[in-house]
């Protein structure tokens, strides 16, 4: 009589999430054995982030269902995912550096009666599992006086003292050294010698092929293959399966880019930019291209004058003042990634928000023109084709793409001669993506240059003239777009291949 094989630690199927427009994981079924290291890889925009939200009980499915070693899985919340011993370690850290080693390896799971704290062998048990993990670090230090790596280890000792058996890592070495990286892959191995399921998460295909011995690759939401790594001839099958036959593109060569520059930028360094030097066209849109961690947001934020960098920026031949009042009065404006928090006032309305750039346009002698504000306000709503009945209509209140117009709108009030777009289409739908690559392509027939700062491949295969490809706070390479790119040889260079530098 053959003996009965446990069932899998963790199985889906038919898992699904919608949102307004957009199905962002659809249909997918997979298991995972148990006491192994489990890779999870895809593009940005895959669908990793919402399948793992529903793991961890952050998101609830649209359908589908989920089992853990057999049993059924339904997660309304965080708690729920502990208490059937899963648990999550993000990319943003979650401990208190002005508390102890073991303070923070007990944090939250502290027994107290009447207000007082009771000892129990909690202590002795975090201790026992940070030991067993990880030696070198004293109980009884102060976490601010620990690497970036140690912290990492804390978090992930804290998880298995919980009794975890399933750890989540979404990107748990893009800010590690290799030799911390190192470090990390002997404590992950030793984890799965105690029983514990790792499922690793990471954009470094390397690190999928030295660490992993199982791999899911999802695109556009869906579920493509899970392999063992054993079975996979390398980097190029994992990015043949990342991004499919082929990538949807239009782009049109542009006629109206002159050959010269209207910014360079050379050896912008700061805690993520390595050395990075190029230069923007007059009339030209570039992309800058990379997956998490590659530093697209940091070089737009750089050049706005939002974060400090070494290295020296020219805008039209002149050095520019390393401010956002600075360089929007030399004429870049930029259309942060995070629009509600950081590119709208979201209590005012349209027309209260589209001058704010520019405000002495609107203004003679110190006394505001509330004509001109409103004759501004229906130029751009008719301009860029929002969506409203009016344009005191608060903007919090308009769908995701109008707010994104609203944006643009802002920045083509301040009458930039360069836009910087980072992120400019996340979380608008279909229609209104097409609308904005049209807006762009407009801008720069009128003269305008244009940086797109984008982590969706196909967006700036359709847009930009020039892309450059970034990896870990460098740029690898230079692109010239055309109908016959070879997306094989992007992927390769931004998932840490080889490339010309």
């Amino acid at each position: 009589m053959t003996e009965k094989q446990p069932p899998p630690v963790l199985s889906i199927h038919g898992l699904t999430k919608d949102f307004p427009g957009v199905r962002a994981v659809d249909d997918v079924s997979l298991s995972i054995e148990s006491s192994t290291i489990h890779c999870l890889v895809g593009e940005n925009g895959a669908g990793k982030s919402t399948l793992i939200k529903m793991l961890t009980g952050a998101l609830l499915p649209t359908s589908g269902t989920m089992r853990i070693n057999g049993s059924e899985y339904k997660p309304n919340n965080l708690q729920d995912a502990r208490d059937a011993g899963i648990a999550t370690l993000f990319q943003e850290l979650h401990v208190v550096d002005e508390l102890t080693v073991l303070e923070n390896l007990t944090l939250g799971m502290e027994r107290s009666r009447f207000g007082f704290l009771i000892k129990s062998d909690l202590e002795d048990r975090v201790i026992r599992t940070l030991k067993a993990i990880e030696p070198s670090i004293d109980p009884s230090a102060r976490v601010s006086s620990l690497s970036v790596a140690q912290k990492q280890i804390i978090e992930i000792a804290r998880a298995a003292s919980s009794g975890a058996n399933v750890i989540i890592m979404d990107e748990p070495t893009a800010a590690l050294s290799e030799r911390e990286v190192e470090r990390l892959f002997g404590v992950i191995r030793r984890l799965r010698k105690e029983a514990v399921t790792v499922i690793f998460i990471s954009h470094k295909l390397d690190e999928i092929l030295q660490l992993g011995e199982a791999v899911t690759v999802l695109r556009d939401g869906k579920h493509i293959a899970t392999k063992l790594l054993k079975d996979i001839a390398g980097r190029s099958e994992l990015i043949e399966m990342m991004i499919g036959r082929s990538v949807f593109q239009s782009y049109t060569p542009s006629t109206t880019v002159r050959k010269e520059a209207i910014l360079t930028a050379k050896g912008l360094t700061n805690k993520l930019l390595k050395d990075v030097s190029f230069h923007i066209n007059r009339g030209e849109i570039v992309g800058f291209y990379g997956l998490v961690g590659a530093g697209k947001t940091e070089i737009a934020r750089a050049l706005f004058g939002a974060d400090e960098v070494s290295g020296s920026i020219l805008f039209k031949d002149q050095k520019i003042g390393r401010s956002p009042k600075d360089t929007i009065a030399a004429g870049i404006a930029l259309v942060p990634e995070e629009r509600r928090t950081q590119g709208l006032f979201t209590e005012l309305t349209i027309r209260q928000n589209i001058p704010v750039m520019n405000l002495h346009r609107m203004s003679d002698r110190g006394v505001f023109r509330a004509l001109d504000e409103e004759t501004a306000a229906v130029d751009y709503v008719n301009q860029l084709s929002i969506a409203t009945d009016s344009i005191d209509k608060h903007v919090k209140k308009l769908s995701g793409g109008n707010q994104q117009k609203v944006v643009l709108a802002k920045c083509l009030f301040s009458q930039a001669d360069l836009l910087l777009l980072d992120e400019p289409t996340r979380g608008v739908d279909v229609g209104a993506k097409t609308e904005i690559y049209d807006i762009i392509r407009s801008l720069a027939a009128e003269g305008k240059s244009v940086a797109v700062f984008s982590s969706e491949l196909e967006e700036v295969l359709g847009i930009c003239d020039r892309i450059f490809l970034l990896y870990s706070g460098s740029l690898k390479s230079e692109v010239i777009n055309s109908a016959d790119v070879d997306v094989s040889h992007i992927l390769n260079i931004v998932t840490g291949g080889e490339g010309v530098g």
